[in-house]
């Protein structure tokens, strides 16, 4: 009879669980939100989409030598992040464990970060094989991947760690991603299409040089100032344990960490995709940077209204079938363009690409708000799988594994493209629109069905993803529990007893229930 009242307890309270993990929970307020919008805008407010065209074409670095870089720089940074993921993981303040390192290493990025956009003025003129020009960039990008790692990986974490509930942690996703496009996240892009195009037809007397510093240096501090309110405002809410785990621990935590697996391999097999990005088609074939943004125009009210349909999408379907669906989806888009201008040269033409690229537009931005919200809310799911598995979180250490492998390919696919550009003939400097038409149409497949066909095996680890349905929801109801008894126990025991507890849970020895009634 005892046992029989003590399991209808047990199951109570597991429903209880189940019902709050189904019931909106706000932990963060309106200025945090705010925040947290403000940082999403400064995560895509540059001109990173035009970063190869300053190196190209004003920077002058040589395809071929800027492969050679990209490997040695790409061995030091797969090298130093082990390190620096194990420390931030040990790291334990009064301000979190993530919070610190982005803090106080937010300024000097930006302010040291500034030397890049000032290469042509340090070094002006010279050819693409300069050796003191080399020299300078290879020892830079050393130094810039080196703190930007420390500050990356706390970041990452911090994110994950700022809300212990999945719906409150989807509504600032999906809020985010949302606000961002009318706060302005893409102007600079815009601006620079619109500024790239008038200096190539000679309207105004710019000089290429001087638009990318100014538009690099005013994009890096305005970015940085919205970034840094919020890591200044916002804190950590997930609860890390308080004995630090063991590198061995981390590995542990990396290797029975599945849905991380499955995430990891599908971006390793996606990241052979082999692209040059789309704005570089529209430059050198279609002659205008500006014709990207006027394709996009009758899709832009579409990638606004696509967030409302997270919601009823999440309702309806499981995340795994929303992440399986939307990649297929968007792939069919683009191969059909691919399809539409390898017929007959018509990617060259204009009066063909145009609306052809309009109606892929409008058609896939459908799935952009899911795009952008399921991919980061799959990562949170899987760090609050390792806290539910091992009894310890490994932010740091996940994601350096994680980023190990996406480096390691990113040196070696890099250097690849680096050298297919070269391979296809494109002339570096050369005027815009006047490359040969085989270039032409590499720049154009490089665009759009290369990149489809080389990352297509990336959608196979997705069918794999375990964390679903009734065994996400037993996570997270167990999460709840767990965390409630942890604060219980941090405000009520005393040192001696706090520490017997923490080694007791880093060894995944979890106090139950009826211990805590007992």
């Amino acid at each position: 009879m005892a046992d029989k009242k003590q399991a209808s307890a047990v199951d109570k309270k597991e429903d209880k669980a189940l019902e709050y993990v189904h019931t909106y929970r706000r932990y963060i307020g309106t200025k945090e939100t705010f925040a947290y919008i403000l940082n999403d805008f400064s995560n895509s407010f540059n001109i990173g989409k035009y970063q190869n065209r300053f190196i190209w074409d004003v920077v002058l670095i040589d395809f071929k030598i800027t492969a050679f870089v990209n490997i040695f720089t790409g061995i030091w940074d797969t090298v130093n992040d082990i390190f620096i993921g194990t420390i931030v993981d040990k790291t334990r303040t009064r301000w979190g464990k993530f919070k610190p390192y982005v803090l106080f290493l937010k300024i000097p990025l930006t302010v040291v970060g500034s030397l890049y956009w000032f290469l042509p003025f340090i070094f002006p003129n010279t050819p693409a094989d300069y050796m003191p020009k080399l020299i300078f960039y290879f020892a830079f990008g050393v130094v810039m991947e080196t703190a930007g790692t420390f500050s990356g990986i706390a970041q990452g974490g911090l994110m994950s760690t700022i809300t212990p509930h999945p719906i409150d942690r989807v509504r600032l996703i999906t809020q985010a991603n949302f606000w961002s496009g009318f706060i302005g996240e893409k102007l600079p892009e815009l601006l620079m299409g619109v500024f790239i195009d008038l200096i190539n037809n000679k309207i105004v007397r710019w000089k290429l040089r001087d638009l990318f510093v100014g538009m690099g240096l005013l994009t890096s501090i305005i970015a940085t100032a919205a970034s840094f309110f919020f890591i200044f405002v916002t804190r950590e809410r997930v609860q890390q344990t308080i004995e630090k785990p063991s590198i061995m621990q981390g590995l542990k935590a990396i290797v029975n960490n599945i849905p991380i697996l499955m995430i990891t391999l599908s971006g390793f097999l996606s990241g052979f995709g082999v692209s040059i990005g789309r704005q570089n088609y529209f430059i050198d074939v279609l002659g205008a940077a500006t014709l990207q943004t006027i394709v996009g125009i009758p899709a832009s009210p579409v990638s606004s209204a696509s967030y409302a349909l997270i919601g009823p999408m999440r309702k309806r379907f499981s995340t795994k079938a929303i992440w399986i669906a939307e990649d297929l989806y968007t792939d069919m888009c683009w191969l059909s363009v691919f399809a539409i201008g390898s017929i007959n040269n018509n990617f060259t033409k204009r009066k063909v690409m145009i609306p052809t690229f309009m109606v892929e537009e409008f058609i896939e931005m459908w799935t952009y708000g899911l795009r952008h919200v399921i991919g980061q809310e799959l990562y949170n799911e899987a760090m609050d799988y390792c806290e539910w598995k091992n009894g310890y979180r490994m932010e740091a250490m996940t994601s350096v594994a994680r980023g190990l492998v996406s480096k390691l390919q990113g040196i070696v696919m890099s250097s690849v493209t680096n050298l297919i550009m070269a391979k296809i003939g494109y002339i570096q400097g050369k005027t815009i629109g006047t490359q040969a038409l085989r270039t032409k149409w590499w720049i154009f497949a490089m665009g759009t069905g290369v990149p489809v066909i080389t990352s297509s095996l990336g959608v196979l680890p997705k069918f794999l993803y375990p964390l679903t349905g009734p065994r996400r929801d037993k996570m997270y109801a167990d999460l709840l529990e767990r965390r409630k008894q942890m604060a219980a126990r941090v405000s009520n025991a005393d040192p001696e007893e706090l520490a017997r507890i923490a080694k007791a849970e880093i060894r995944g020895e979890f106090v139950h229930n009826r211990d805590l009634d007992s």
